[in-house]
């Protein structure tokens, strides 16, 4: 690869151009690895051609496409393949990178299920297989789909290619009518070596490392070229089960390995964190000699009523989370500290870095969080990095957190150059000039410019356009920048892209004419815009861009208020913070104060209220998709849990109502259905009397809810 441009010296201009380049060269390897099956440059090529775009994006906010590949999480289903839906979605896990995080996972479990730090709880420990998920689908003991993950819901139909792979049974003895194994694809470090000396005698290419070699074959379109490849699975979970293979995890994962499939050898059942963290650093120390390449250890609740309780986040089970292995650490020198802002007005410094590689990645930035971390302290204002504050010209070590994100680790004094000073964080936006104010009890400096901050603006409206939020397809971040500026067809809010074609056809329909534009390109952007008028709830609730307000939060409102006029009814009447709609909203689970302040106040502000009511006028916000809850005697039912729970904690409790359908509120009042009153109910289980409210005892909210 040719020399590049530091990224700390390239231009806006140069960085657009770059971000272009980079995005059309990503998206060929992309397509011939995933697609094609023939890449043309080495995995290490294409990492660095990633991180570059990471890096560029990081300097430059701003200038992030639509298009961006850091985007791109998974991988879209190709188009040789046929799609499958998965029955049960195929969930990521959350990281631990250190003990505490572990300690954190234990306790975070304990407090959910109500259980003390003495009671007996176990978990399993497995090894993270750095390879390709699949699903295997068998119907009355018959292997009838392979699927791979996908994005989560739906994957390719790869059956033909898991056929040839020797550790999927084809056929089951005694197993489920309906049984889902999942595990991962992978190829031993032996294999892939002959693998690749078989590539090369025949002058064919070679394979970048074993996982790629694997992927790479598993998605071949010709089944028989899969069958000469070496390919193993190992299996480790199930998705839909007609009925359940045991009561444990370990149980199931023994149930499996009596069906006839490979399990990791080096799972254990741990008793404590102890145990957990012990058998981490047995299998780091062996992970240069098993023979097959892992990332880390996995650990999952064993008793499986328990993670049937526990139940999911949005995209991660509570109940299993995976310890990552350390990152690669190197030092480097500090150069600058740059401050960008943020959609929310929050200023974040970056490091600028000389370069350095980093777990096979060049890095030129990192990010230093906020003045506190600059300054050597943590968010409750102890010391970090023994006190040692961070300056312009400093040593720094360097780290990629989860082999991702770059940050600094540490500084070496004794290379700090004379007369280095102490960095002064601004106390004015860089981009706007106006005033950065620190709240009290807050970590980050924010911009109060508000509507006038133009860094503010453009990243709310890259925002709302961006993949998770309206997705508009052509309407990206070098478009919005572009509509922003614009004399003739200015975007300064998001209801402007929705009337940008009536006011373009007012100004003689001067887009079509404009370089880089045309008649077809116009009209597929009106067609695009117009095909997003129609959005769910939550999207659009995520798409405003509100402080506080991500993906997960967004559709817990969504699916908690259900339609948008019921939402904007009860968002409107909590803005004095107090009544029943306030107590309503803080009532939803995952939903707390400082989130629920964040939404009543920007839908109490005039002119923030004044641009959603626009917006919303233009657009087709479809309900709220609801679980299923046929059979559900609770469903569309408001329901408070007042006093000591005993069974089950408060947390539990509130999930399996919503599960259930019901809404689950924090206050009593006349929209209340049901009172599930404790020991120590106090003025809610009086208040509920005196409306009348049907008030049930633990037992009682049992009975009802009964299995379903």
């Amino acid at each position: 690869m040719s020399k590049s441009i530091p990224v700390s010296e390239l231009t806006e201009d140069a960085a657009r151009a770059e971000l272009a380049r980079l995005t059309e060269q990503l998206s060929r390897a992309n397509k011939l690895y995933h697609v094609e099956d023939a890449p043309e440059i080495s995995d290490a090529d294409y990492d660095a051609l990633k991180r570059r775009n990471a890096e560029i994006e990081e300097r430059f906010p701003h200038l992030k496409r639509a298009d961006s590949p850091s985007e791109q999480v998974g991988a879209r289903p190709g188009d040789g393949f046929s799609k499958v839906t998965h029955g049960v979605r195929m969930m990521s896990l959350g990281n631990a990178f250190d003990d505490e995080d572990v300690q954190d996972f234990d306790r975070s479990i304990r407090k959910y299920l109500g259980l003390d730090s003495n009671a007996p709880l176990s978990f399993t420990a497995e090894p993270k297989i750095d390879g390709l998920s699949l699903s295997l689908r068998y119907e009355q003991g018959k292997l009838v789909q392979a699927a791979t993950r996908g994005d989560g819901e739906v994957g390719e139909n790869v059956t033909a290619n898991a056929l040839t792979i020797s550790d999927i049974p084809q056929t089951i003895e005694n197993a489920p009518d309906i049984l889902e194994v999942r595990g991962e694809v992978y190829m031993s470090h032996d294999d892939f070596e002959k693998l690749n000396a078989r590539q090369a005698d025949s002058g064919d290419k070679t394979f970048a490392n074993p996982r790629n070699a694997a992927a790479g074959s598993l998605r071949q379109l010709d089944s028989t070229i899969t069958r000469s490849r070496p390919l193993r699975f190992f299996a480790y979970a199930w998705g839909e089960l007609s009925e359940a293979l045991a009561t444990s995890q370990m149980g199931a994962i023994e149930r499996l390995s009596a069906f006839g499939f490979a399990t990791n050898p080096l799972t254990r059942l741990c008793e404590s964190t102890k145990q957990m963290l012990a058998h981490y650093r047995g299998i780091e120390v062996q992970r240069s000699t098993l023979g097959y390449d892992i990332d880390g250890v996995v650990y999952k609740v064993n008793d499986l009523s328990l993670q049937a309780r526990l139940g999911f986040r949005s995209t991660t089970p509570r109940w299993a989370i995976a310890h990552k292995f350390p990152a690669e650490l190197a030092w480097t020198r500090l150069e600058a500290i740059d401050i960008q802002v943020g959609r929310t007005g929050a200023l974040s410094p970056v490091a600028r870095l000389h370069p350095v590689t980093v777990g096979g990645v060049v890095v030129s930035n990192a990010t230093l969080h906020n003045e506190d971390y600059i300054a050597g302290l943590d968010a409750k204002g102890g010391t970090i990095r023994d006190g040692k504050d961070i300056r312009v010209g400093d040593w720094v070590q360097v780290y990629r957190a989860g082999d991702v994100i770059p940050k600094i680790a540490d500084v070496d004094l004794s290379k700090r150059p004379e007369g280095a000073e102490t960095y002064e964080f601004p106390k004015t936006c860089p981009e706007c000039q106006s005033d950065a104010v620190r709240e009290e009890g807050d970590a980050v400096r924010r911009c109060t410019g508000g509507v006038i901050c133009p860094a503010q603006a453009v990243e709310k409206l890259k925002h709302f356009v961006s993949r998770k939020a309206f997705d508009i397809e052509g309407l990206g971040a070098k478009q919005i920048e572009m509509f922003y500026d614009d004399p003739d067809l200015p975007v300064r809010t998001p209801v402007d892209i929705f009337t940008l074609q009536d006011r373009d056809a007012a100004n003689l329909n001067k887009l079509a004419n404009r370089k880089g534009w045309g008649a077809q390109s116009a009209s597929n952007l009106w067609a695009a815009v117009d095909e997003k008028r129609q959005i769910p709830f939550g999207r659009l609730l995520f798409a405003l861009g509100i402080r506080h307000m991500g993906e997960a939060a967004s559709n817990l409102i969504a699916n908690h208020y259900g339609t948008w006029p019921e939402f904007e009814s009860a968002v409107t009447s909590a803005a004095t913070f107090e009544g029943p709609e306030w107590e309503d909203l803080l009532g939803v689970d995952g939903v707390g104060e400082v989130m629920a302040r964040a939404l009543v106040s920007a839908f109490a502000q005039d002119a923030e209220r004044a641009s959603i009511d626009a917006l919303v006028a233009q657009l087709d916000v479809q309900e709220a998709k609801r679980p299923d809850t046929s059979g559900s005697p609770v469903a569309g039912k408001t329901v408070v849990f007042t006093g000591t729970l005993e069974k089950m904690t408060r947390a539990e409790a509130k999930a399996r109502a919503e599960a259930l359908g019901a809404k689950v509120s924090g206050s009593v009042s006349k929209k209340t259905d049901i009172l599930v009153a404790g020991p120590g109910a106090g003025s809610k289980a009086k208040k509920a009397a005196e409306l009348g409210i049907e008030t049930l005892d633990e037992d009682g909210w049992l009975q009802l809810i009964g299995n379903t």
